[in-house]
């Protein structure tokens, strides 16, 4: 089992000390996540994709009114088509499994229709934002379950630059909405990435109350870190943190087509009100 100072330093990049605490597999699964782009062609294991459901429905979800689905995608030339509405992501059409995660208002419009029971309360961004938050609870769990049978995944964002478009392929009712996919495979050995370090706790934790000018000193230190990480892992990202995260919001236009995310739900049923 890797130690926890290991895992610590590796996810900080920094002497980050945690005080003295029981240590498990599990906290060692959380704490080696990774993101996975390439796959090797082996299949998964039989009944892994009901393994992985199982633990996804055992997260916790708001008044159990589990708002959200799932659509699992093996097909090879469903996945190529994904890949392509998702600016062409190779590993989509590479990993075994594609698990596209919905919030799903649908399945409870459909139950209280067929009780005669008016669903205005549907309409309210309360909703969706709960069928959102859902999802993606039900979907980090899959990821852990995945991750504890040694398989590797990775999140896919992009399938919200196109939605309707991802939503026809799925054959998606109105009120459904792709929130995003998730890749599922074994990863290749040959292009395992490092731990990616995360901003210092020091940034993210505030107590009793919120503290920006705090974070600066942080926010510095994490900027030489993610250079040098970016660097050593020979990726394209340029700059370090700060300026790459400027860049992302600097317009509509660097959200690849998400900044008529709104026009995209009222045209998939989804009012907002």
């Amino acid at each position: 089992m890797t130690s926890a100072h290991t895992l610590i330093k590796a996810r900080y990049a920094e002497n980050e000390t945690l005080p003295d605490t029981a240590w498990n597999e599990t906290l060692e699964t959380l704490l080696s996540h990774r993101s996975i782009r390439s796959y090797t062609s082996q299949a998964l294991p039989e009944h892994t994709l009901e393994i992985l459901l199982a633990a996804a429905q055992s997260a916790a979800t708001s008044s159990n009114l589990q708002l959200w689905s799932v659509v699992a995608v093996e097909n090879g030339e469903r996945r190529a088509r994904l890949s392509v509405l998702a600016g062409n992501q190779g590993h989509i059409r590479q990993a075994p499994l594609f698990l596209v995660w919905l919030a799903d208002l649908a399945r409870l419009r459909h139950v209280a229709t067929a009780k005669n029971m008016t669903t205005d309360g549907l309409d309210y961004l309360e909703m969706f934002t709960m069928a959102v938050v859902d999802a993606a609870i039900a979907a980090q769990n899959a990821v852990i379950a995945a991750e504890s049978l040694g398989l590797g995944t990775v999140y896919i964002g992009a399938l919200r630059n196109q939605p309707e478009q991802v939503a026809a392929e799925l054959g998606l009712p109105e009120s459904v909405f792709p929130v995003f996919g998730l890749c599922v495979g074994y990863p290749d050995p040959e292009a395992t990435p490092a731990i990616k370090p995360r901003l210092p706790q020091e940034v993210v934790l505030h107590r009793e109350q919120y503290h920006m000018k705090s974070q600066e000193a942080g926010i510095e230190r994490y900027d030489a870190t993610i250079a040098d990480f970016y660097s050593r892992q020979y990726m394209t990202t340029s700059g370090n943190w700060s300026l790459h995260s400027a860049k992302r919001i600097s317009s509509p236009e660097r959200l690849s087509g998400r900044d008529r995310l709104k026009e995209a739900l009222n045209a998939l049923g989804f009012k907002l009100l």
